[in-house]
């Protein structure tokens, strides 16, 4: 996932200032981690290891495998219909040629700027996706503060150093599992099956970065 912003590292730690921890009492030692004030955890890994991390990535590229089929197809029908409009020119005036090649033109820029915005929405989804499996697996995660006696979470990957006893990462990876599976399949993130546009008309559709253009 891209979101790696400042902002991002610190929810974790956020996620644990939502429950009274200093209230609670410790429900015991946990199995091979320490009492300790802080533990740590990798926010990265602990999404990408989960089940629900896992589907996340399938889900995502299974939807930019159909996009760069449809890509594919697409472009091999535009290069189809780019090679019919050079061989009619010699036969056409140039002024309507000038016309249809504008049109042509315009509707390939519509195009790549349509596909950009489907991927952009992939990408969008996926980084929502993590903002979901953070905000279900909280209770789980202040569960093992409490169980440890920790005032605060960290997100390992922001502290300087840290003993490997404090880190829950695979604990928390475990439990989040039983707490939360791999949740529900990614909505509206491969691109429906359509006919390509008529000559003339501007449906959109799919077309590589390396397709003519205006």
């Amino acid at each position: 996932m891209r979101n790696r912003s400042s902002l991002a590292a610190a929810a974790l730690a956020a996620l644990m200032l939502s429950a009274p921890l200093g209230s609670a009492q410790p429900a015991g030692p946990l199995r091979g981690v320490p009492q300790s004030a802080v533990i740590v955890l990798d926010r990265d890994e602990l999404f990408a290891r989960s089940l629900f991390g896992q589907r996340v990535a399938a889900d995502i590229e299974a939807a930019l495998s159909a996009l760069a089929a449809e890509n594919a197809r697409i472009q091999t029908e535009l290069e189809a219909e780019e090679r019919a409009l050079t061989q009619e020119r010699e036969e056409m005036d140039p002024a309507d040629f000038r016309d249809l090649a504008t049109d042509f033109d315009q509707r390939v820029t519509e195009i790549r700027r349509t596909q950009d915005a489907k991927e952009r929405a992939i990408a969008q989804q996926g980084e929502r996706a993590q903002q979901v499996f953070l905000e279900r697996a909280n209770p789980v995660l202040i569960a093992l503060a409490q169980e440890t006696g920790a005032l605060v979470i960290l997100d390992r990957r922001m502290v300087i150093a840290s003993a490997d006893q404090v880190d829950i990462t695979e604990v928390a990876r475990g439990r989040i599992d039983d707490a939360i599976g791999a949740g529900d399949p990614l909505d509206g993130n491969r691109p429906e099956p359509r006919p390509h546009a008529a000559p003339g008309e501007s449906e959109p559709a799919a077309i590589p970065p390396d397709m003519p253009a205006d």
